[in-house]
């Protein structure tokens, strides 16, 4: 018997996002009965022989998958990233300072939120050219006695990646690297060499929102602040196994569900490859259009979030709406900076990316 091929939209969403059509199928069919146990997953203790098999599957499939190396501890929390914010300096500052790299919404977030907690000092910005460009590692201001250096290493709401992770060492620094890779987990190879923390949301990339991935080098457990909540510490998290208070059973285990289709998809060498081949289709078109205009200089362009504008603005509400009519969703840029973003993540196949370039062919020669 063969599966209908899908009607469903294609949902451009930067989060909650697309999640993968088999998972959502087969956490469907599990709904009311998870492998004969008489059990939904959401009515599972999370102590129980049920869900800890979910959970320990979870957890090696994302370790094979990420190549994430033994000395790293993967944890599975609660909060979003937006808590990570304020987790990280309260397990990683000691109450002294960190260096944080300015280059968008969610960097911003992060050193406004890391303020309560200890010392801030901007490293480098590139909010004079509305975060579009990256700065150069060679000319980051890094303090002496920061306690970690962190980077948002791609930024949703502008459309900037880290292309390449810094290597800290070579620029003198002996902190740990803290990364933000919430919208782009799992689109590509990780080089922990040089991380000393990655923190993440689970919804744009990895299933739905309510489980923060967290994976953190070993010898940076044990160094949290009096102040950090019992369920905040890592290393009471990590010593736990992510179950010191009830965890996000139901998210983690459809993100399991996505970590075993990543791996039916031949893995992150094989998403990355589709992931470059998305994002140039797009970005391709647009660059040759007069009728829209990527701001992101080319060298950190997102592959996963691309912003646009149509030169002609007033035209916005006509083409969302003519979007909306044929199943391309959610194309509306954020309130902070208008236009337009298609996020393309892992679940988004070529066919969503190419629909919409026929769309907005369609409609630039309506409209011209």
């Amino acid at each position: 018997m063969t599966t209908p091929a899908s009607t469903r939209p294609y949902n451009f969403s930067a989060g909650p996002a697309a999640i993968p059509e088999e998972v959502l199928r087969l956490a469907a069919a599990d709904m009311l009965d998870w492998h004969g146990s008489g059990m939904s997953v959401m009515e599972m203790s999370h102590r129980g022989k049920e869900f800890i098999s979910i959970y320990e599957r979870a957890e090696a499939d994302l370790r094979e998958l990420l190549a994430v190396p033994p000395h790293f501890r993967i944890l599975f929390m609660q909060g979003g990233g937006l808590a990570e914010n304020a987790i990280v300096p309260l397990n990683l500052s000691g109450g002294t300072s960190a260096d944080f790299v300015v280059t968008g919404s969610w960097s911003q977030k992060s050193l406004k939120e890391a303020r309560k907690y200890c010392t801030v000092h901007v490293a480098a910005s590139t909010e004079a050219d509305g975060y579009t460009t990256l700065p150069d590692p060679a000319g980051w201001q890094l303090a002496d006695n920061a306690a970690y250096v962190h980077i948002c290493t791609n930024e949703t709401i502008h459309g900037v990646e880290f292309q390449i992770l810094p290597d800290l060492k070579a620029l003198g620094s002996k902190a740990p690297l803290v990364i933000d890779f919430s919208s782009h987990v799992a689109s590509r190879a990780v080089d922990w060499s040089r991380v000393g923390l990655a923190f993440g949301g689970a919804q744009k990339n990895l299933g739905p929102a309510g489980v923060t991935l967290v994976v953190v080098r070993e010898d940076l457990l044990g160094h949290a602040l009096p102040a950090c909540p019992s369920a905040f510490d890592y290393k009471t998290v990590a010593d736990s196994h992510s179950m010191y208070n009830t965890p996000p059973t139901w998210a983690i285990y459809v993100a399991g569900l996505t970590f075993q289709w990543l791996k039916k998809q031949g893995g992150i060498a094989a998403m990355e490859q589709r992931n470059i081949a998305k994002a140039q289709l797009l970005y391709d078109f647009i660059d040759r259009s007069q009728f829209y205009a990527n701001r992101v200089a080319p060298s950190c362009r997102s592959r996963m979030n691309v912003p646009f504008f149509l030169r002609d603005e007033s035209r916005n509400e006509a083409f969302l709406a003519g979007a909306k009519d044929r199943g391309l969703l959610q194309l509306k840029g954020h309130k902070s900076v208008g236009g337009m973003r298609a996020s393309i993540y892992n679940a988004m196949p070529i066919a969503g990316v190419q629909a919409l370039v026929n769309y907005m062919q369609e409609f630039e020669r309506t409209q011209s």
